[in-house]
């Protein structure tokens, strides 16, 4: 071999090293679990709907599963680098998405909400791949613009204008989880690029005043707000969901009816595949395997936060941190709705519940946060 292959080659073992196994592991055991939990939940909806038991576990796997690890592998062999570049690339055809969905004939509307698009054998939500492409552009933007952020104003502005601009075409679909769930991962970001406290408090502040408008501007999430406060109100209307949710888990107790032994499954609890699939893991699972899935979601922030705190820059600081918020907000946010600590949104619960855009999307954020690992310090 060559001097200046020897040269390169010792360059690439000191810039690459293994990547972090623990994250690798918890993402596939998540998998696993999610793939098996919804083969329960889903099989009476399924059942009724296509008289196929497996109907929505196998379109997870082929259109989900499948193609989320291998564009996670993609992510993970490219350097994480290469998405700063085309990051504004990125927002940009990810808000013409979100733009489509109000086109007749292309958007497609479901329960009163137009977040779909339909292309013929296919559909897709662009909110879903909103947050992989906001974060990476939010990451991108932040380290450009770092001693702007940290000593200045001129880059608050700006930065409420992007947040405000992609969340209102969400909030149009009518979307506040998810609208919700970005804000919040921008201000973490936010405070990760050491803005001063002033406009995070600004912030904090402006947006419970949203919130707030956005509860009076429709009357079904005041009566949410309202339910959460105190879950009786209305159990057979508005607060059905959570009743039917809360004595899922209440019946579960420590051990479990079952794997596959669900009750509430049966026509009474609501989205048994979609945001409403942790009651079922707790009523089939119980309290002590429940905790360990649990465990589970905590790890993997855990590892996040590691591999953002050691990132070789900036960038890859901002953009781990990014993933790892929104993985961990969004968990905590579900679950926390299933057991009524927190309003109902609608939000899945990160690789178990049913919706393939959403899990492509979050495999490859964990194909860029693997990358990262590689070459953390």
């Amino acid at each position: 071999m060559s001097p200046v292959v020897k040269k390169v080659h010792a360059k690439v073992a000191k810039h690459y090293h293994s990547p972090d196994w623990v994250l690798f592991a918890v993402l596939g055991v998540l998998l696993v679990v999610g793939l098996v939990m919804l083969s329960s939940a889903s099989v009476v909806v399924a059942s009724d709907k296509f008289a196929d038991s497996y109907y929505y576990v196998k379109q997870q796997l082929v259109r989900g599963i499948l193609p989320g690890l291998f564009l996670m592998a993609i992510a993970y062999i490219i350097d994480y680098r290469v998405w700063r570049k085309l990051a504004p690339i990125g927002l940009l055809f990810s808000v013409l998405l979100l733009l489509a969905v109000f086109i007749p004939g292309v958007g497609t509307a479901t329960k009163g909400a137009q977040r779909w698009i339909g292309l013929g054998f296919i559909s897709f939500q662009p909110s879903e791949i909103v947050k992989l492409f906001f974060i990476v552009y939010l990451a991108a933007w932040m380290t450009k613009h770092k001693q702007a952020i940290q000593e200045k104003w001129t880059t608050f502005f700006p930065f409420l204008a992007l947040v405000g601009g992609v969340g209102f075409l969400i909030f149009l679909q009518p979307d506040i989880g998810t609208f919700g769930l970005l804000a919040l991962v921008s201000l973490g970001m936010y405070v990760l690029a050491q803005a001063p406290w002033r406009q995070i408090f600004s912030m904090v502040g402006l947006g419970f005043g949203l919130l707030l408008v956005a509860i009076r501007l429709e009357p079904y999430r005041l009566s949410r707000v309202l339910v959460f406060l105190n879950p009786g109100t209305d159990p057979q209307g508005i607060g059905y969901q959570l009743t039917q949710a809360l004595l899922a888990v209440g019946t579960g107790g420590l051990w479990g009816l079952g794997l596959g032994r669900s009750v509430q499954k049966y026509a009474y609890l609501p989205e048994v595949i979609g945001d409403s699939i942790f009651a079922i893991i707790a009523e089939e699972l119980g309290f002590f395997l429940t905790v360990g899935v649990l465990a589970l979601f905590a790890i993997l922030v855990y590892r996040g936060i590691l591999i953002a705190r050691n990132a070789p820059d900036n960038f890859g600081r901002l953009l781990a941190a990014g993933i790892t918020l929104w993985i961990g907000f969004q968990a905590f946010i579900n679950i926390g709705a299933m057991i009524g600590i927190l309003p109902l949104t609608g939000l899945p619960l990160p690789f178990m519940s049913f919706g393939n855009t959403a899990l492509v999307s979050m495999l490859i954020s964990m194909g860029l946060l693997l990358n990262i690992s590689r070459q953390t310090r």
